[in-house]
């Protein structure tokens, strides 16, 4: 049915309305005949084509009317349900339920006394807008339970166009958010939307041969012919996407009404302020933006920047700006720069500010600009039903719980980038993972990896079935099991991201597919093939350089050489050696907020040297000046780098027995942030435990060091010192060493 017949068969039911209640009532009668819509429907009567209520002054008799009104209408063949009140009762019912006060924001005059129906719609919008702010929270609640009650629109085997998340009943909230006056909502893009639902509704209605929101599985061939589409699958599409649009206003909406009710009531002259984030992004109320400086064509990284902010920060990436920036943002070079693959990463394993950013991103056109292979999976449906959610979706999910997994890999950057493609293969009659592993080799190329990270992710999405399939139909008891699983996953490093991959996949398609039983077959077939695979690998050699002194260092001070790279600096410092002075340079760099990407120290007879990969700039003049500032006790950088919040990722500390004959080994996993090679290299100064060397690593949002500790002159840490040096360091970091 089009829109043109909806407004003819609407337009014919309030005639009808209007012809019964003008020959059962008179034009002084004091009552008013109006329609209800929206949240009212099934509150102040029950679900029909058109609800109206009878209306009367206090003090007026209207069941007379009444029964005189209603029977025509039925005898019409008009499906119409009614109620009756005095305006008094209505205006008491909306105050007291939430649902019927939402139902007559919708009120439209049938028949009666227009200044009476004037009267309700004015009193009734007053007191919405008067009590907004007290009322929002129970209608926001209302909506989440609604949502988790029914899903969503876009994801759901059997989308519900109505009550799940993105239908009818969201567009008829949004509007009545848009009437507090509090928020704005786009109402073009709305109401194109919901007239859409409405047309499909109403050829579901006529598949159906019934009254019905919901889209049963055999439907969707008679609505892609109702439609004009081609096929089924189509059909799903449209339906999918409408949902998906619906839900993105409302999310947006809601973030913006929850701004709103943190403010305080009263602010007085309120100017628009900026708040610098990152170059060329500012965050502005609640939603990151773009500065006045931003020149999104001559800067194709700025996008990654703005949503990685927006998604680390929990905050709105604004619409309008990620538009922006889908418009007029050029191609990333192929590779990318290494800017633009560290963004990405921070991006996926932003944990659950993610979903919102990248929704912004896809509504917006952004995705393709990003990851144009995104459209092969976009709205594409699971053919399982035990996915809670289409495969796009799914796979968002899938990289907000790896997210919380890095912890446990040594290449976190590979598992996200991983879990962002191991369903990119799906959509063809191929075999997804075999169809998806030439897809993510060649993606993961594009953003800027090396030949080994590559064949890692590769690798991932081609085997990211494997341990659960095997663990669950082969016997793992038998040889053969672990033989055939370690050939395929080749190494320790591998079997390790393969395992988190496997936990984040499962855990994103539904709670049925990571049960505790699932896990502890994985769990067990993972700690064979680890036996397996085990071979007493050594830890990376200390690559120690022989460099010449400069007379600078000879003469005790330090000596520094910074080289400029492509997005930063090379700095190679060098100074007679002493404990601490690793922890020194590193938190000269930290108090310079100069972000350290990677770093290496040994020791060259008398002398510390240490090269460190900065990504930023560096004033060598104002590094010897903060140096010497620390080294004088004129600057205490422990008062200004405070360990990160632990709850975001809780630091892990562990002493890797084995991995060197000369030294202990101390791996550290963090929060990435400035001041933890600080944190680290000056706990251990404490306990006079030298740094003999150093491998430091960014991967993403977390911190990957090592550390080869050495007494002073005395070798490699007892297990009881190496127990006390694991415990600084990891209080140190968690902000609980006093």
């Amino acid at each position: 049915m089009s829109a043109e017949e909806r407004q003819h068969r609407t337009a014919e039911a309030d005639r009808l309305c209007a012809a019964a209640y003008d020959e059962c009532a008179g034009p002084e009668s004091g009552a008013a005949l109006v329609a209800v819509g929206g949240y009212g429907r099934g509150e102040l009567a029950p679900r029909s084509d058109l609800d109206v209520l009878l209306v009367g002054d206090e003090g007026v008799e209207l069941g007379q009317v009444a029964e005189r009104l209603w029977y025509p209408l039925w005898d019409s063949g008009a499906q119409v349900d009614h109620a009756v009140r005095s305006l008094p009762q209505v205006l008491a019912a909306a105050e007291q339920d939430l649902r019927v006060a939402l139902g007559l924001l919708d009120v439209r005059h049938l028949a009666g006394d227009p200044g009476l129906t004037l009267r309700l719609r004015a009193t009734v919008l007053a007191h919405w807008r008067r009590t907004a702010l007290e009322r929002l929270p129970d209608l926001h609640e209302m909506v989440r339970a609604r949502h988790r009650r029914v899903g969503e629109l876009a994801h759901l085997s059997v989308p519900d166009l109505k009550e799940a998340g993105g239908g009818l009943r969201d567009a008829t909230t949004l509007k009545a958010l848009v009437a507090t006056w509090l928020v704005d909502v786009p109402h073009v893009e709305l109401e194109k939307s919901r007239l859409a639902l409405l047309d499909v509704r109403d050829l579901l209605h006529e598949a159906a041969g019934r009254g019905t929101d919901r889209i049963a599985p055999e439907l969707w061939s008679d609505l892609a012919t109702g439609l004009e589409l081609p096929d089924a699958r189509s059909a799903q599409v449209h339906v999918r996407e409408l949902g998906r649009r619906i839900t993105h206003l409302s999310r947006l909406t809601w973030r913006r009404v929850e701004d709103r009710l943190a403010r305080p009531r009263s602010v007085g002259a309120r100017r628009p302020a900026l708040t610098p984030l990152a170059p060329g992004v500012a965050l502005s109320g609640a939603e990151v933006v773009l500065d006045g400086r931003a020149r999104p064509a001559d800067d194709p990284v700025l996008l990654l920047r703005a949503a990685t902010v927006a998604a680390e920060r929990d905050a709105v990436l604004a619409p309008p700006t990620a538009a922006r920036l889908a418009r007029e943002s050029p191609p990333l070079p192929d590779p990318w720069p290494d800017e633009a693959r560290h963004l990405l990463v921070r991006l996926l394993a932003s944990g659950p500010g993610l979903l919102p950013v990248w929704e912004t991103l896809e509504e917006t056109g952004a995705t393709r600009l990003l990851l144009p292979e995104w459209e092969r999976i976009r709205l594409l449906p699971h053919a399982s039903v035990i996915h809670r959610f289409t495969v796009d979706r799914h796979v968002v999910e899938t990289c907000i719980e790896a997210g919380s997994l890095i912890r446990d890999v040594a290449r976190p950057d590979v598992l996200m980038v991983a879990a962002l493609l191991h369903d990119i293969g799906k959509g063809s009659l191929t075999e997804h993972s075999v169809a998806g592993e030439p897809i993510a080799r060649r993606v993961a190329a594009r953003m800027g990896f090396d030949a080994e990270a590559v064949d890692l992710v590769a690798r991932l999405v081609r085997w990211h079935l494997l341990l659960s399939e095997t663990a669950t139909t082969r016997d793992p008891d038998d040889p053969a099991t672990v033989d055939l699983v370690a050939s395929r996953v080749g190494s320790p490093e591998a079997l390790a991201l393969l395992a988190a991959l496997t936990q984040a996949d499962a855990r994103a398609t539904s709670p049925q597919a990571w049960s505790s039983w699932r896990a502890g077959l994985v769990g067990d077939l993972v700690r064979r093939v680890r036996a397996a695979l085990d071979s007493g690998e050594p830890a990376p050699p200390v690559v120690a350089e022989e460099l010449p002194v400069p007379t600078q260092a000879r003469r005790g001070g330090l000596a520094l050489d910074v080289e400029p790279v492509a997005d930063g600096a090379r700095v190679t410092a060098l100074a007679p050696d002493r404990v601490g002075l690793l922890a020194d340079l590193a938190a000269t760099f930290a108090l310079m907020r100069l972000p350290v990407r990677a770093a290496r120290a040994w020791s060259q007879d008398q002398y510390g040297v240490s090269v460190w990969e900065l990504g930023a700039a560096v004033d060598p003049a104002v590094v010897r000046q903060r140096y010497d500032a620390i080294l004088a006790g004129r600057l205490d950088p422990a008062a200004r780098l405070a360990p990160a919040d632990a709850r975001t990722l809780a630091p892990s500390v562990a002493v890797r027995p084995g991995a060197s004959t000369q030294a202990t080994v101390l791996e550290v996993r963090t929060a990435d942030r400035p001041g933890v090679v600080y944190l680290v290299c000056a706990a251990l100064a404490r306990l006079d435990v030298a740094v003999r060397s150093a491998h430091v690593d960014t991967l993403g949002p977390q911190a990957v060091d090592v550390f080869y500790l050495q007494e002073s002159g005395a070798g490699a840490l007892s297990d009881h010192r190496a127990a006390d040096a694991a415990h600084a360091v990891r209080a140190a970091l968690s902000g609980a060493d006093g």
